[in-house]
């Protein structure tokens, strides 16, 4: 693979489904402001907006297809033409009680493959994120990304023309992802997301990105995220070995130590990063075009 990357994709994921609303008030929490933050990154230099959306009310993780609605309708009734990516990870989490093995605890969200992508389906963002393998996100969550309910997440999304950006969190969830492209669920060029720093997941270190790098598809265009004080160290690691960026308030909400950020913020600095080692970030069409992407307005 060529090394440096010089045309780069520029992800802003803005909220995200974590507890840490209560610590930023820059964290948008509403269809409205989780909108006007997806702007605000596309003014700021964004190829791509990836977006989940939150209870208005109490601000934690929410999984209505009418607040996704909501969102997608004001980003597209903007000036703007960003590309949108809407979370797929929402309906595959389990909470366990270990005294109580047969007991889904609250917090448990498990649903079908097709409720999972329901509203994606729908609203037919250009990306869907598609989270593949099982995750540990804490002592007793899991995710659940196992190949049956994935190949049929992805055969939805391809049918309504919504492209899998393919989230791994470890070097197996890779290759679940491509016997799922082997079974021509989803199409070319595959698209990856590496997601670096997260609990006892893949941890944001450069020998284990080159690992991942690794056994990806040849024709596979990747992107990767560190977490918290990683993530702008991420950036240029990913640009300099041929990837893509992700920044935002899902993965981390400091501009530097002790100066919390915007989303658009986190953008520009980003770009500045890029375009410092001599790369450019890609326009949204540009992005559009390298991606293969169905451009959706309705």
């Amino acid at each position: 693979m060529e090394e440096m990357n010089h045309e780069v994709l520029l992800t802003c994921a803005v909220t995200g489904g974590g507890d840490t609303a209560g610590k930023s008030d820059k964290v948008p929490v509403t269809p409205k402001q989780i909108a006007a933050a997806a702007i605000e990154a596309a003014k700021a230099g964004a190829s791509i907006v990836h977006c989940h959306v939150r209870d208005p009310e109490t601000g934690q993780n929410a999984f209505k297809t009418e607040l996704f609605a909501e969102v997608v309708e004001r980003i597209r009734e903007s000036e703007t033409d960003i590309v949108i990516n809407l979370t797929g990870g929402n309906g595959g989490a389990i909470v366990v009680d270990d005294n109580k093995p047969y007991e889904w605890q609250e917090g448990s969200d498990l649903t079908t493959p097709e409720g999972r992508v329901a509203h994606a389906v729908k609203l037919q963002p250009e990306i869907c994120s598609l989270d593949t393998g099982s995750i540990n996100f804490s002592d007793n969550t899991v995710y659940l990304g196992h190949a049956s309910a994935l190949r049929e997440m992805a055969r939805r999304m391809q049918a309504a023309g919504v492209k899998p950006e393919i989230e791994v969190f470890d070097v197996g969830p890779i290759m679940l992802a491509r016997q799922l492209i082997a079974d021509g669920v989803i199409d070319s060029p595959p698209l990856f997301q590496f997601c670096m720093g997260i609990g006892t997941n893949a941890p944001a270190d450069t020998e284990v990105l080159l690992a991942m790098r690794k056994i990806i598809p040849q024709d596979a265009i990747w992107s990767a995220f560190g977490i918290s004080r990683w993530q702008m160290p991420m950036v240029a690691k990913a640009v300099l070995l041929g990837g893509n960026c992700r920044v935002g308030l899902e993965d981390n909400l400091y501009l530097e130590r002790g100066v919390l950020a915007s989303n658009g913020q986190l953008v520009e600095k980003a770009r500045r990063i890029i375009e410092s080692l001599g790369a450019r970030v890609l326009s949204p069409e540009e992005a559009r075009k390298k991606l293969k992407l169905k451009k959706h307005t309705r």
